[in-house]
């Protein structure tokens, strides 16, 4: 009796292993702290996954400098609420106050005890070594909310020379780096002008802070994601920026502060119409080769390239591009090993 032939393997069951184990995730990450900004913000969300096929950009509801002074607690029941009541497959996370300030424990008790099963992640800002790492898993496991990621933003010298500490830590997905505050915490050594959206790209020390942060990162298995541009009304400052953060920099997610800035973020980090083509080929050629070595326009690839060319997929797939029909069905739900 012949062999029944097996199922082939899915692309990310083969090519994902111990050094393409980064997280995924979108490539936006959307802050709002205003209620009626963070009402939009989850409806835009919810438009733009309808128009997708899904969710392309995280909404993070913003309680460090959302809430009004005074009133942090209000605010941060507000937070939970809206998380709650989030349209079914949001992808909503919060950002706390700094664990040493003193409405931290009561943010995360009220935000994840009552709407950590809704939530993606939890931003915890300022984080300066693993010691508050570990403050805010405490925090978050005392919540409840024990499978819960960390998502954390470095913003000091200390920081980033600590930074590949605090991304091998297991609870941390993703770093993110608060531009404004590292060159401030420098005490006028590095001019203003490297917080704009051009000088942040040449200064030498903040050069040197988004590659550590985004080598930390790529180096466990973490997501690095990039400052925002506070020039939020220059659209071609936006999409320059993006695109060297993505290009030259390492990062694979950036923050956005208004709505406008969503749609170009997403197109800086997708990859092109012919990088998505060409990686489409050369994977479902590796498919068929059983994953073997393969020439292709008589270059070599095995399963170091095809590694490569799969993320470009992935990439692709995760900002809403259209792929070519020989990669649909590894991005259908159903399928094995779907991200």
């Amino acid at each position: 009796m012949s062999a029944v032939p097996s199922a082939p393997l899915h692309p990310a069951e083969v090519l994902l292993g111990a050094q393409a184990a980064a997280a995924r995730l979108p490539v936006c990450d959307h802050y709002s702290g205003v209620e009626l900004r963070m009402r939009k913000s989850l409806q835009l969300q919810a438009e733009m996954a309808a128009e997708f096929g899904r969710c392309v950009f995280d909404v993070t509801l913003d309680c460090e400098d959302g809430a009004p002074a005074g009133q942090e607690r209000a605010h941060a029941a507000l937070v939970a609420a809206l998380a709650r009541d989030a349209h079914p497959g949001a992808r909503v996370a919060a950002r706390v106050h700094t664990v040493d300030h003193p409405a931290f424990a009561a943010d995360v008790a009220t935000i994840a005890g009552e709407a950590g099963h809704r939530l993606c992640h939890l931003m915890v800002p300022k984080v300066e070594s693993v010691d508050d790492v570990l403050r805010a898993e405490r925090a978050l496991d005392a919540a409840g909310a024990r499978a819960l990621p960390l998502h954390v933003l470095i913003e000091s010298p200390a920081a980033v020379y600590r930074a590949f500490e605090i991304a091998a830590h297991p609870r941390v997905e993703s770093i993110s780096f608060g531009l404004m505050d590292f060159v401030s915490a420098h005490g006028g050594a590095i001019p203003a002008q490297a917080m704009g959206v051009q000088g942040q790209f040449e200064h030498p020390l903040v050069v040197r802070a988004k590659l550590e942060i985004a080598a930390a990162c790529h180096a466990h298995g973490k997501v690095p994601s990039h400052c925002v541009v506070t020039e939020f009304s220059d659209a071609a400052a936006l999409r320059a920026a993006a695109g060297r953060a993505a290009r030259d920099f390492g990062y694979t997610r950036m923050w956005s502060i208004h709505p406008a800035q969503i749609r170009p973020i997403l197109e800086a980090f997708a990859p092109a119409g012919d990088e998505i083509a060409q990686a489409a080929s050369i994977v479902s050629a590796a498919e068929r080769a059983a994953w073997a070595p393969i020439s292709v326009d008589g270059v070599l690839h095995d399963r170091a390239s095809y590694r490569y060319f799969w993320q470009v997929l992935e990439r692709a797939h995760q900002t809403g591009r259209a792929l070519p029909m020989a990669a649909r069905a590894w991005f259908d739900s159903t399928a094995a090993g779907a991200s």
